[in-house]
């Protein structure tokens, strides 16, 4: 191992939980200008949430200015891109569902980077099951009360966009039961929220982080999560797997992408303090309060994880006829 990467790793072993001041943030040579995070989605969804949990934290220790910039358009890709395209100023990264980024290149058929090969993984920071809620007027309380309803009468499905990681989940869904709702997409999950808490649309499915609080205000009602188990934060939400759909599992994945020429170091240096900042013990509790739970992965790790769940979310596109230009 050389001097400078032994001095880096022995550093970042030495970090402090409280309070987070590592020696080498101080010293390291990046970052040398102020930082930003791009969320590819509209403010208030969950990749938003935990961006500006992380920001002013990071700006503390970092001692630079990390802002927050929402770059909506695509599913994602409009703000992916962007980073991409910021590659030689170094300081812009990504937060995203790193789940809804790796289905894009089996649903656009026009993207005008290769997420695998211009964004290179930097960390895991949250995983947050997705949740089918219903308008409260809606007269169903399971999945099969669903499925039964829409073979009835008409049935508005939000969407936060065609082709996102809650559509194909919600696809994956009806394919399995047989149901026959109806796709009404949108820009990002806080607009589809705010429409089926308004009556436009009656079923969502949704990050639970970013839907729990209006669940728990009664404004919308849970049907399922979709976990392999149920959560102790919500113990009396069914998953739907136990209601019929075997094995079913799907979520939003909140992690962090960068430029691909991104230096090894610099992406380990930010995972680490990432990383740090999540497993706080206020942090994480406010987290899972709202319905995420902390999953930190390594760059590697990230790695590994996006390119399986490009493959998985490849199957199921292929048995649909989803494809966007």
């Amino acid at each position: 191992m050389n001097p400078s990467k032994r001095q880096f790793l022995g550093s970042a072993a030495a970090l402090c939980l409280t309070p987070l001041v590592p020696a080498w943030a101080q010293s390291a040579q990046w970052p040398t200008r102020p930082v930003r995070i791009v969320v590819p989605y509209p403010p208030g969804g969950s990749s938003d949430i935990i961006a500006r949990i992380l920001a002013p934290r990071l700006a503390e220790v970092l001692k630079q200015t990390v802002v927050v910039e929402n770059k909506p358009g695509a599913n994602g890709n409009l703000g992916a891109g962007l980073v991409v395209q910021s590659a030689q100023e170094g300081h812009t990264v990504l937060l995203c569902d790193v789940g809804a980024l790796a289905i894009s290149p089996s649903v656009y058929t026009k993207l005008t980077f290769d997420p695998s090969k211009d964004l290179r993984a930097v960390g895991m920071l949250a995983y947050s099951p997705h949740v089918l809620a219903v308008h409260p007027d809606v007269k169903a309380n399971t999945v099969q009360d669903l499925v039964e309803l829409s073979k009835k009468e008409r049935i508005n499905f939000a969407v936060t966009a065609i082709g996102s990681a809650p559509h194909l989940a919600a696809v994956a869904v009806q394919q399995a039961t047989g149901a026959q709702w109806e796709y009404v997409p949108y820009k990002g999950g806080s607009q589809a929220v705010t429409d089926t808490i308004g009556g436009q649309t009656q079923i969502i499915m949704n990050g639970l982080l970013a839907t729990l609080p209006h669940i728990k205000s009664g404004k919308l009602r849970a049907i399922a999560i979709s976990k392999s188990e149920r959560m102790k934060l919500v113990p009396d939400i069914p998953t739907i797997s136990e209601q019929g759909v075997k094995g079913f599992e799907s979520g939003t994945w909140q992690g962090v992408m960068a430029p691909s020429n991104m230096t090894d170091p610099v992406a380990a240096q930010l995972q680490t303090l990432m990383a740090q900042i999540v497993t706080q013990p206020d942090v994480t509790a406010q987290l899972n309060e709202q319905g995420a739970e902390i999953v930190t992965k390594s760059p590697a790790e990230l790695a590994q994880f996006f390119g399986s769940e490009r493959a998985r979310w490849a199957k199921v596109v292929a048995s649909t006829d989803i494809r966007l230009d």
